[in-house]
């Protein structure tokens, strides 16, 4: 049982509640942390603000050597990092280790971001009376952030929060979600041996009564949100004016055209499909395929789905772990159960054994089957024939959700119809929508968020644009 302290105002505290840390395997207890009062939620808020005052004029590079510093504590402490995202979300070892090297980069690229943060000139002269008029702009930071992470990715998605924050000059309190909060605090301790302002970043668990009436507080200048679709909609109505960055869910589609590389395109949908046991916003829902190769693709796609090594995520064979727990599992199964019960056809998988989902392949769904217009959130794929491009479009648009779609073709002029017409945040071409890196532009459309991640446009997100509008005209008279 390890011990994890909160950290507010640059200390770390104990308080009167325990949150205890289970692992979602075998249920047994790893550590536990506190949960922050309503004093404590207080002290860290103005912590943040009067650290806001200093933060502010940290000049770059000494906010780029704190996330260089950053980015090195995580690589030196790499595989210590990854057994603690094993043990309390259960993902497998493999995809922990590549988690933390992602996180390794998300800071290293902040680190880089936090020197661009520049602005432009602007001519004001394009009209008579403006003789002589230039303007120049500048990013500036906001204020005060509150971060709130979900359990999928403990360690990368914190990151996304915490690391652009830094680079942009703001401070940041993070609340981790309550099933994995031991990596965001192992990250509190190396963000803890920089020398960024006391109270810059401060990371602790708290209710969500608590976290709500801490966001919604006026001194908290954005929210930064990723996780639930209705508890975000919801955060953000009760937000009023304040800024809000919202990351919620998918139903993601992929879409196989008959002169794709059947072989790739099967290879890449189990990845995108099971990774993490489907508990991946981007995680691949629903294929669709073109009629004439719909039977070639589920003859590769299918063995590839039967093998995957299902037990133990710190097992280095681990393929498919178990769920974050029972309840999930439970609800995924009765998904599964409704739309068997409605017409759909097993290809694979189906069954159950205590939070463990064995990979599912499911046909003759309906778009109107949770399993196909609701995020299941776990090792679910729905497999579709279609005979035209635009009736795919059309069926990856029938959703409430819109973060990431993908489209496997050849076909230059079918990659640009897709991309004009389908209701997503990024196509992506000749893979998966799980596909991403972490500099790249992340936000969805519809019910999947507002804003986009990504360093530099999250950077843009949590700054304002400020202008300096210059009469030289006047100077040169005096």
């Amino acid at each position: 049982m390890q011990e994890c302290k909160i950290f507010i105002s640059g200390q770390w505290r104990a308080t009167s509640e325990r949150l205890s840390v289970l692992n979602p395997y075998n249920n047994e207890p790893i550590g536990y942390t506190y949960l922050a009062s309503e004093e404590n939620i207080e002290e860290a808020i103005c912590s943040a603000t009067e650290a806001f005052k200093e933060m502010r004029t940290v000049p770059s590079y000494k906010r780029a050597e704190a996330l260089q510093k950053i980015a090195d504590g995580l690589k030196e402490k790499r595989e210590e990092i990854a057994r603690m995202i094993t043990l309390e979300s259960a993902k497998p070892i493999t995809d922990a280790r590549v988690e933390v090297a992602r996180a390794v980069n998300t800071f290293t690229i902040a680190s880089e971001e936090a020197k661009r943060i520049g602005g432009e000139f602007i001519p004001l002269d394009l009209m008579s009376g403006s003789e002589g008029r230039q303007g120049l702009t500048r990013r500036v930071p906001i204020g005060p952030i509150v971060g709130i992470s979900p359990f999928n990715f403990p360690l990368n998605l914190v990151a996304h929060k915490v690391a652009p924050a830094i680079a942009a000059g703001n401070t940041i309190i993070l609340k981790p979600a309550p099933k994995t909060p031991l990596t965001a605090l192992m990250l509190a301790e190396i963000i803890a041996s920089t020398d960024l302002p006391t109270g810059a970043v401060q990371v602790f668990s708290t209710t969500n009564m608590l976290a709500e009436k801490m966001v919604i507080d006026p001194r908290i200048k954005m929210l930064t949100f990723t996780g639930s679709a209705a508890v975000g909609w919801s955060l953000k109505e009760k937000c009023n004016k304040k800024r809000v960055l919202l990351e919620l869910g998918g139903n993601a589609g992929v879409m196989i055209h008959s002169d794709a590389d059947l072989a790739y395109a099967a290879r890449r949908c189990v990845a995108g499909s099971f990774s993490y046991a489907g508990q991946v916003c981007i995680s691949v829902q629903r294929i669709y395929i073109q009629a004439a190769c719909y039977q070639s693709f589920l003859d590769r796609f299918l063995p590839q789905v039967e093998s995957l090594i299902v037990g133990n995520p710190i097992d280095e064979k681990t393929n498919i772990p178990p769920m974050i727990n029972l309840d999930a599992a439970k609800r995924v199964a009765a998904w599964i159960d409704e739309a068997v019960a409605s017409g759909a056809k097993v290809l694979a998988g189906g069954q159950w054994v205590g939070s463990v989902m064995i990979p599912t392949v499911l046909a003759n769904t309906t778009p109107a089957m949770k399993v196909n217009c609701e995020e299941i959130f776990g090792p679910v794929v729905t497999v579709s024939p279609y005979e035209h491009l635009n009736e795919a479009i059309a069926a990856v648009n029938q959703s409430p959700y819109g973060l990431q779609a993908g489209i496997f073709t050849r076909d230059i002029q079918a990659v640009f119809e897709a991309f004009e017409q389908t209701e997503v945040g990024g196509l992506i071409v000749n893979d998966v929508p799980t596909y991403r890196v972490d500099h790249m532009p992340y936000g969805g459309m519809k019910e999947s968020g507002v804003g986009r991640e990504g360093i530099s446009y999250a950077i843009r997100e949590m700054t304002e644009l400020k202008l300096l509008a210059l009469n030289l005209q006047s100077l040169s008279r005096c």
